[in-house]
């Protein structure tokens, strides 16, 4: 089995607790600044919690319909947001899994620095097209901006 991967990260001037709050609430936060990308995230199973699957419903700019994910990992205390994709278009036929390993991490000037590794695991030999990583690398750096922008101008998300 084969992988592609793709790195992002944005620098924050919140803190590393601020940015893992809000990103906690992406499913709430996400169709509401990026409804073009994200029509609606729901829960199929869980309470929010490690185990809990949900159902994304991809917007009109993304060339997916939709797809399932399972929250693998919520570490508060090091803030590590993992879950893994198993199920949708957006695997492409060509992809057991897709598995997104968050981290923030806190930089010396009271910042932080948004870190998502995002990794296809491929059926066969076949990988994703260099566009569709560039596009998806894009996608979550702009999605990432628009809900910290969000979250600044709505500190209820995080108080």
């Amino acid at each position: 089995m084969t992988t592609a991967s793709i790195e992002v990260e944005v620098a924050s001037t919140y803190p590393a607790e601020t940015v893992f709050k809000v990103f906690n609430k992406f499913h709430d936060i996400a169709p509401k600044v990026s409804p073009q990308a994200f029509k609606s995230i729901e829960i199929l199973e869980g309470d929010g919690g490690v185990g809990t699957i949900r159902l994304f419903t991809f917007g009109d700019d993304i060339p997916f319909t939709s797809g399932k994910f399972k929250q693998d990992v919520i570490d508060v205390s090091n803030f590590i947001y993992n879950y893994t994709f198993f199920e949708g278009d957006n695997l492409m036929g060509i992809l057991d899994s897709i598995n997104h390993h968050v981290k923030i991490v806190p930089s010396a000037e009271g910042g932080c620095v948004f870190k998502q590794t995002v990794i296809y695991n491929c059926k066969g030999d076949e990988k994703p097209p260099v566009d569709v990583l560039n596009f998806e690398k894009e996608l979550y750096e702009k999605t990432y901006k628009a809900i910290e922008a969000y979250a600044a101008a709505h500190p209820e998300v995080y108080n």
